[in-house]
């Protein structure tokens, strides 16, 4: 497998993307996903701060998704109408601002509110995606999806390493503080590095929102590709919801620091991320999302039978993040290729169905950890992976006569 410089190299070639902007432009996307998740390993110890019970804690993660997902409704599908540095200017001073705000809350009512509003500046994660998409060429935009998604992958599982390394010596507040710093200096450089673009559309914000509607009602790949995604999305948040509260009690009471630690198991998503992004064009986008998801309905079968254990809970987040990842490439790099003159909307259109079910995932995972314990929330993501390979192969059997450029199913 080649090292990760020399898959970007191979970016040269794309318009209007240098290997130092792709780099920039996949930090920025690790930085900005990773404030939706760093709340997940400190959950019990901002539930003690603040005196919340479990069912309590589980709506700090999915304010920020909630939050995530109204962005992705209301201020994803500016990408097509405003020029995109613009806009992600203004979501980072949002984002640094809703950091500080976390950091200093005096009680939960604005812990919540603020958690919210690091949702709705993390949509900086849902402009740099379609420009990248934007600015690259149809043979090349899997592997630049790849390298994006890669770098979202290293975001959404080293956050929880990161912030309960942090938390373990200096408490959960001054993770948030360290956020609010990254999310400020990344602004900076998007400021300056990306490009200008122009926008393709010029519909009035009232019909630019109608607008997606109107393409999930004319695209029935979009509606396929949304509700798979959001079935195996809201699984694997369920997992990493409940794993800091699984890991810290009986039988394994192990700390919050090492709780975040799973979040260096879990960054196996980066082959799966990778090795999508390479495959997508020669096997088929279907193809690939159909085994990828037979792999995560397998880590949940791993985590509900030795998720008690230390070797069963690294094999079962392995074969999660490997099969997560995996699927998430295809999927989305077809999403893009319905409409390139739509790209921002129908991302948001993708991606809100994405995070409501990762908003849905997180609360409800926390609940059926408090009734039912680890063996209920195993139980739970492996429904859901079921239920997203079944309508994957069934609409995709029904639609077989539907010409798709990037799927061979």
């Amino acid at each position: 497998m080649k090292s990760s410089a020399e898959h970007i190299h191979r970016f040269k070639s794309a318009p209007g993307l240098s290997t130092s902007l792709t780099f920039l432009m996949a930090a920025a996307v690790a930085s900005t996903a990773a404030n939706l998740y760093y709340n997940q390993p400190l959950l019990p110890s901002m539930g003690a701060s603040f005196g919340l019970g479990e069912g309590a804690m589980g709506l700090i993660p999915s304010a920020s998704q909630i939050g995530y997902a109204v962005a992705i409704l209301l201020i994803s599908p500016l990408g097509d109408s405003v020029p995109r540095r613009d806009l992600i200017g203004y979501l980072s001073l949002l984002l640094t601002v809703s950091l500080l705000a976390v950091w200093a809350a005096p009680g939960f009512g604005i812990l919540l509110a603020a958690s919210f509003a690091i949702g709705l500046g993390a949509n900086i994660t849902q402009q740099l995606i379609p420009l990248a998409a934007s600015l690259s060429s149809a043979q090349e935009r899997g592997k630049i999806m790849g390298t994006l998604m890669t770098g979202l992958t290293v975001g959404i599982l080293l956050s929880r390493t990161v912030s309960g390394s942090i938390a373990e010596y200096f408490g959960w507040r001054s993770v948030f503080l360290f956020a609010a710093l990254l999310a400020a200096l990344f602004g900076l450089a998007l400021r300056a590095k990306l490009p200008t673009n122009k926008p393709p559309s010029t519909l009035p914000y009232p019909d630019l929102i109608a607008s997606m509607f109107t393409l999930l009602r004319k695209h029935r790949l979009l509606r396929e590709s949304a509700m798979t995604g959001a079935l195996w999305f809201a699984a694997f948040n369920a997992v990493w919801a409940t794993l800091a509260i699984h890991v810290t009690g009986e039988p394994l009471n192990y700390t919050v620091q090492q709780a975040g630690l799973f979040g260096l198991v879990g960054l196996a998503g980066i082959f799966g991320a990778k090795l999508a992004g390479r495959l997508v064009d020669k096997l088929g986008a279907s193809r690939i999302i159909s085994g990828s998801l037979c792999v995560v309905a397998s880590a949940f079968v791993v985590l509900f039978l030795a998720g008690d254990s230390l070797a069963g809970l690294i094999a079962g987040i392995v074969l999660l993040d490997l099969g997560v990842f995996g699927a998430q490439i295809p999927n989305q790099v077809r999403v893009f290729s319905i409409d390139p003159a739509a790209q921002s909307r129908m991302n948001a259109v993708y991606m809100l169905g994405y995070y409501l079910a990762a908003a849905s995932g997180s609360a409800i995972g926390v609940k059926i950890m408090s009734l039912a314990g680890w063996h209920g929330v195993a139980s739970f993501g492996l429904a859901l992976a079921c239920l997203a390979l079944l309508h994957h192969v069934l609409r995709n059997r029904h639609s077989s006569s539907h010409k798709d450029v990037l799927s061979k199913a």
